[in-house]
């Protein structure tokens, strides 16, 4: 047997995918595709068509056609079996259509080319063609962890470095000496929280060391390689596709969903500018209760006018979870327990110009389950052809709202695209990570309630942890800053301020 090549095309015979197995000119493929439609005659039911030439194979997949040229001395059952092996491919297509199969056409030529090497067929099953073309490798998971494992040994290094620098620099402040910049602010936000562990003071950074730009060197031809290059090429051979008519379709972004994404900043940002973040993190279990849930918190100040260094802030909490509220060891304590205001213990002193300082932060641990701001109920039972698995989500919080959510379920390799049943929003189905994404782009007391049913090959242990991402304006911990006064005269000034809550971590077990 002798494949020549294989093809996805439309009815009309225009090639969306083909994938030639024998030395070919582009010209000759388009030929015999084209031809391919004439040579049909729908008065009979035939699975083949035959010239002086080739023999065509093919199978109707909805609007398309998955076409097999082959030699006419080739083996028709082996072709047909060939066949029912490659119509079962374009299951990396969500749908099949013309636009599906070509965002996808690289995975489509990837696997026909499992199936078929230099014209003849390999003994492979679509199990197998999926695990060649995931190239899920173990060394690749073992480097993943060592590098992760490094990260997080250098991120404790430079905690220890950070908390060794504050240490000298408090030091130096007990015996009198010059301390630069403003005495135990730091430039840290939000990363200087740490979940899990009590809050510690701000965690100064240390100054990253300046770079020596590099010498001019003399300029004149050189035969070293050069970086650029590359890109010109695939620019020059894009033109050329262009020029051929033919559609080049843009690069997709990236998909998936990230642990905290960030919010755009505020167009118009004054000089004195507040910063309402929050982070969560929580785990709860599959059948209900919660394991384990933190949110912290952090009001940051940035100031850069003179003038308006010696401010004070009023802060309105009206949250009633019980939080652990603490304020900088350079904030007036007695001011800000007595009226909820937040300045300096020196009312002479000014705050630090063009530099972000934390001036209040909160933390809230609890595992009480009516505080979870949004619920996910995952229930997955089993069927005779493998899981039907319904999934919903409630907002509890009715006060917030949640934006870009993303809901990611786990979904076993190698058993095809799930089937999607009642569905609230959109999904993606990433069959490379084997993860299903509901997306919702918000949720909010209007839209507190939502439901997915899918069904798929699997076991009900195959679809957990649940995890869930969103962005949100509005924070948990009902803390804001509602006026901003000058020391002098209780003057009000005019400021900017963002708020932010997002995830760290949100998983149900």
């Amino acid at each position: 047997m002798v494949l020549l090549a294989a093809a996805v095309c439309t009815k009309a015979g225009k090639a969306i995918v083909s994938r030639q197995f024998v030395e070919m000119t582009r010209t000759r493929i388009e030929g015999l595709l084209a031809a391919f439609p004439k040579l049909m005659n729908t008065g009979k039911q035939h699975t083949f068509v035959e010239t002086e030439s080739v023999r065509y194979v093919y199978q109707p997949l909805e609007k398309l056609y998955m076409v097999l040229i082959t030699t006419k001395n080739s083996n028709i059952l082996e072709d047909l079996e060939t066949l029912r092996l490659f119509s079962r491919i374009p299951e990396y297509c969500r749908v099949l259509e013309e636009s599906e199969i070509s965002e996808h056409c690289f995975d489509l030529i990837f696997a026909f080319d499992e199936i078929v090497a230099l014209g003849y067929r390999e003994n492979v099953n679509l199990a197998q063609i999926r695990t060649f073309t995931e190239m899920d490798s173990h060394e690749e998971k073992v480097f993943r962890a060592v590098r992760e494992t490094q990260e997080r040994e250098a991120k404790a290094e430079m905690r220890r470095k950070a908390k060794e620098l504050q240490q000298a620099r408090r030091d130096a402040e007990r015996s009198g000496k010059k301390v630069p910049a403003f005495g135990g602010f730091g430039s840290a936000g939000m990363t200087s929280v740490s979940s899990g562990s009590i809050i510690t003071d701000t965690i100064v950074e240390p100054e990253k060391p300046k770079i020596t730009p590099a010498p001019v060197r003399p300029s004149g031809p050189s035969k070293a390689l050069k970086l650029g290059a590359r890109g010109k090429e695939v620019d020059n051979f894009v033109d050329k596709l262009k020029s051929e008519g033919e559609t080049i379709m843009p690069a997709s972004g990236k998909r998936g969903s990230d642990a905290s994404k960030a919010l755009p900043p505020p167009v118009n940002v004054e000089s004195v500018h507040l910063r309402v973040e929050e982070k969560i993190s929580l785990t709860c279990g599959r059948d209900g209760g919660l394991q384990n849930m933190e949110v912290l918190g952090m009001v940051t100040l940035r100031v850069t006018e003179d003038k308006n260094g010696r401010i004070r802030l009023m802060i309105n909490n009206n949250d009633n979870k019980g939080l652990q509220l603490q304020t900088h060891p350079n904030v007036d304590k007695k001011l800000f327990t007595a009226e909820s205001v937040i300045g300096l213990k020196n009312p002479e002193k000014s705050f630090p110009l063009n530099n972000d300082v934390g001036v209040l932060k909160w933390r809230l641990q609890t595992t009480d389950e009516s505080l979870i701001p949004l619920t996910i109920n995952c229930w997955p039972s089993e069927s005779g052809t493998g899981c039907d698995v319904n999934i919903e989500y409630e907002l509890q919080e009715e006060s917030l709202e949640l934006n870009d959510v993303v809901i990611s379920i786990p979904v076993p390799s190698g058993v095809g695209a799930p089937v999607i049943g009642d569905l609230d929003g959109e999904y993606k189905h990433d069959s490379r990570r084997n993860v299903l994404e509901w997306c919702l782009p918000v949720i909010d007391a209007n839209n507190k309630s939502g439901s997915l049913e899918f069904s798929v090959a699997g076991q009900p242990n195959d679809f957990f942890p649940v995890s869930v991402s969103f962005v949100s304006k509005r924070n948990y911990c009902d803390i804001q800053v509602t006026k901003v006064t000058h020391v002098d005269g209780d003057n009000p000034v005019r400021y900017s301020s963002e708020t932010s809550f997002v995830v760290d971590k949100y998983e149900i077990l």
